[in-house]
């Protein structure tokens, strides 16, 4: 065995190597040695690092690989809040926003040019010139801590380069999956049976709150940084800070430019909004800030946006390609979905190959043929969707496409509910798309939290297993292992998830059951009032209207599901099997706010206190509602309150009550 000292010496001296080639390759993309050589280097660093446990060190770029081990995340606050920034879709909207500039600061500044990265945002701790914190931006003031998670990026630097950094500083940036890493991992998920995902955006977010770190490794990620924040900067230039960050080890976009010229700007736009499917990540505009930081905070900041920055967004992108043939799918609660397959075409970042054609009234109002030229956007660069149809192409014999009169899966004839965009087919209890439908959401993760996703409930659905939720609760370990997919492990994990969900809470339950427009927030209500599913079940739909926020298309979807004999066949069951339909409370305690409903609003010393009211409010019988109107019961103000909030107080002569006073009606 190697000596420690000879260890010791070598495992520095790979680190230095490893932490070099790693900034030539992910940050200058300029790579020296070749992967293979790479990657000899990484393995004898682990080998190393095994063997000799007491060099560990946690800036080690083994830790690249991640850790099969869960974590749980933490919260922490940001000690520079993340703004939101403004946006703007049009040049006209922008002048304003230089107008606005020039009233402040004349005509001496200059403007910084940044692509808007479409990813997830972070925030970067450095100490020493160690990374030592890495937080989501949450909701501005505190976000998760992904620290683990983010030292998996090879694009990131754990240890800092040069020696002129400050001390302790922070950095911001996104995070994103570059497109061949995205279709990689999409390939994954078809082959594994797995939904894709929908998008690069997604796709790193998601990533990035995996509790297991050497999963968010193999997912590739990368990371481009945009804002030093400290208190005492380098420079008074952003537009230089950041070239001292690229110095530093850190991955600072080359596209970046600064100019005091509105016509470059606008040139910049032009540019890029033309140019952006050519990169090999996403981005859906450009950020233009004020480059000096005394400026900057000459203009200030909202609540909620700073005055120096702006973001301009760029126009849904739109692809032509041909429409193939339509899929009529039918959801849990029957609800037909037109789907277009089309010809694979690149849009946003994705190769998109299907599209929503969202009901049988959008189809006619597109009057679209099969055979025909679309036009496809994302709505909100997430959900492909056919804007438009290219006539001038279409076939001369091409065929109308026509909603269908019966079900598709089982031949039942559609219905139209009056005042209803969507078809339905009412066989809910013999149509399968709707049985599995509705057990994928009892086991949802809002609802029984069952450890069992779609095609698993596909395959017990196939193999006769279960039929309903109900015949979840009398499977055995022998009926399940023997199965294609499943191993020994995966069959235990099944069953015990399944004995577990018995203690779910009753309000879960009665979501769970898949009750139309019976959501969670209506699941609740019921539960507070009417206390078990008995009592629930024998009421009359005026009894139901008579709780807030239950109307009459609510109640009747209520009354028609307990009057249908299999689904109480499954209740029945289910009880059997001990499921929680009744909530144990004190009476007293429950119904002191007595449906009585609450306007939170104002500081209230930390952002947990004022959460910690808001689920006070609902415990004790009340309701939470975000906007005050002459419904409303009471305010709950603490400092800062809404201004607006309070004079719409006045004027419905509703009572603002302060903490103490709200404590006293609870006590």
């Amino acid at each position: 065995m190697e000596s420690k000292q000879n260890a010791k010496i070598r495992i520095e001296q790979l680190r230095n190597q490893i932490n070099e080639h790693n900034y030539y390759y992910y940050v200058l993309s300029e790579p020296k040695i070749s992967d293979y050589e790479y990657d000899m280097m990484v393995n004898e660093l682990l080998k190393l690092e095994k063997d000799f446990p007491e060099f560990f060190d946690e800036s080690s770029p083994s830790v690249r690989i991640g850790d099969d081990r869960n974590q749980q995340f933490e919260e922490a606050e940001h000690k520079f809040t993340m703004l939101s920034l403004g946006n703007t879709y049009s040049k006209e909207d922008f002048m304003e926003f230089d107008q606005r500039i020039k009233k402040v600061l004349g005509n001496d500044y200059d403007y910084v040019c940044e692509l808007k990265f479409d990813g997830a945002s972070i925030s970067l701790t450095y100490q020493n010139g160690k990374l030592i914190r890495a937080v989501t931006r949450g909701d501005g003031t505190k976000g998760d801590v992904v620290t683990e998670n983010v030292k998996t990026i090879k694009s990131i630097p754990l240890i800092l380069r040069k020696d002129d950094y400050p001390e302790l500083f922070e950095i911001r940036g996104e995070i994103f999956m570059p497109h061949s890493a995205f279709d990689k991992q999409n390939n994954i998920r078809r082959q594994e049976g797995k939904p894709e995902f929908a998008n690069p955006r997604n796709a790193a977010a998601g990533s990035l709150k995996l509790l297991n770190s050497a999963e968010v490794a193999r997912r590739k990620l990368d990371c481009y940084l945009y804002y030093l924040a400290t208190d005492k900067l380098p420079t008074d230039s952003h537009f230089d800070n950041l070239l001292l960050c690229k110095k530093w080890g850190f991955k600072i976009s080359d596209k970046t430019i600064k100019t005091n010229n509105i016509n470059s700007v606008f040139e910049y736009l032009e540019y890029w909004e033309n140019q952006r499917d050519k990169l090999e990540y996403d981005i859906d505009g450009v950020v233009i800030k004020i480059d000096s930081v005394k400026q900057q905070k000459m203009l200030g900041e909202t609540a909620k946006t700073p005055r120096w920055a702006i973001a301009y967004k760029f126009k849904a992108q739109r692809a032509k390609t041909k429409l193939l043939s339509v899929d009529f799918q039918v959801g849990r609660t029957g609800a037909i979905t037109p789907v277009a397959n089309l010809e694979p075409v690149k849009l946003a970042g994705t190769t998109v190959r299907r599209s929503t054609l969202h009901n049988a009234d959008y189809i006619k109002s597109l009057d679209l043929y099969y055979g025909d030229y679309v036009f496809v956007e994302k709505a909100g660069e997430i959900i492909p969707q056919v804007v438009g149809i290219d006539k001038e192409s279409r076939d001369t014999n091409a065929e109308k496409v026509i909603f269908p009169e019966f079900c598709p899966e089982c031949g039942t004839k559609l219905v139209r509910n009056e005042s209803e965009a969507n078809y339905f087919c009412p066989n809910e209890n013999g149509c399968n798309p709707q049985i599995k439908g509705k057990i994928e959401h009892f086991i949802s993760r809002k609802a029984m939290n069952i450890v069992a996703g779609e095609a698993t409930v596909d395959l017990l659905f196939n193999q006769g297993l279960i039929k309903n939720s109900a015949d979840l609760y009398d499977l055995k370990f022998e009926d399940i292992v023997k199965l294609e997919r499943f191993a020994k492990k995966s069959a235990e994990n099944l069953i015990d998830s399944i004995k577990k969900s018995v203690n779910t809470p009753f309000e879960k339950v009665l979501y769970a059951l898949g009750i139309r427009n019976v959501g969670e927030s209506i699941a609740k209500l019921l539960v507070r009032h009417f206390k078990n599913i008995d009592n629930l079940a024998n009421a009359t739909i005026d009894e139901l209207t008579e709780i807030n926020d239950v109307g009459e298309k609510i109640a009747i979807s209520i009354k028609n599901f307990f009057s249908d004999p299999p689904n109480i066949e499954i209740l029945k069951r289910l009880k059997e099997k001990g499921l929680q339909f009744e909530t144990i409370v004190n009476e007293q305690v429950i119904n002191k706010l007595n449906g009585k409903s609450f306007v939170v609003t104002g500081n209230f010393g930390t952002p947990e206190r004022r959460k910690e009211l808001e689920n006070m409010v609902e415990k004790f019988g009340g309701k939470l509602v975000s906007s005050v109107s002459a419904k409303t019961d009471y305010i709950v103000a603490g400092d800062k309150a809404g201004s607006s909030k309070l004079k719409k107080a006045e004027e419905f002569k509703i009572p603002v009550i302060n903490e103490q006073d709200f404590l006293k009606m609870i006590e």
